[in-house]
């Protein structure tokens, strides 16, 4: 695994540049995220961007996907940020709640959190996943939901951001936010 810290430079006012350190980690979801996805798009322009990858993206191992976040986070130079899409958002939830690395996150961006504890909404291959960890994650973050996601209602979308003490941002519809 690369070292994942790069300097990020922005432009602000007046032409001030403020550079950080920060590793980004690109976490998809069952089946991967496709050359398409706005996870392959972000991983190609944020400085440093590491994908997590998993040893079988079609039947998910729980304690497999764990370990590997878990190696990725340990490998990787604090500030780190979580980029998390669909049933990595469960990942994100499971692993936080047994690593000792959680204080190298510095945020967590949660989007379309799929719905493991329901099998009207997700498909068999994620409900080693379930129960959906609902104790608050210990660093900041922010879920973003699509209102017409199949793979969750809204309502327990925000649900899952309030029990996990993370900000909510609905985002109109957008199915998956494939």
């Amino acid at each position: 695994l690369p070292n994942a810290a790069r300097p990020l430079c922005r432009g602000g006012r007046e032409g001030a540049v403020i550079i950080m350190s920060v590793s980004f980690l690109i976490i998809p979801g069952l089946g991967n995220s496709s050359p398409d996805h706005w996870q392959t798009h972000w991983q190609a322009q944020l400085p440093g961007a590491v994908r997590v990858e998993q040893n079988d993206w079609d039947n998910p191992d729980l304690q497999d996907w764990v370990a590997n976040l878990e190696a990725c986070v340990a490998e990787a130079k604090a500030p780190v940020v979580l980029i998390a899409h669909s049933l990595a958002c469960a990942l994100v939830a499971h692993w936080a709640s047994n690593s000792s690395h959680t204080d190298k996150i510095g945020a967590a961006l949660l989007v379309a959190p799929a719905d493991v504890d329901s099998e009207l909404h997700t498909p068999p291959e994620v409900r080693s996943f379930a129960p959906m960890p609902l104790d608050m994650l210990p660093f900041k973050s922010l879920v973003l939901a699509s209102l017409d996601d199949p793979f969750i209602a809204p309502e327990r979308a925000h649900f899952i951001a309030c029990c996990w003490y993370s900000g909510f941002l609905p985002v109109g519809e957008l199915g998956h936010i494939n």
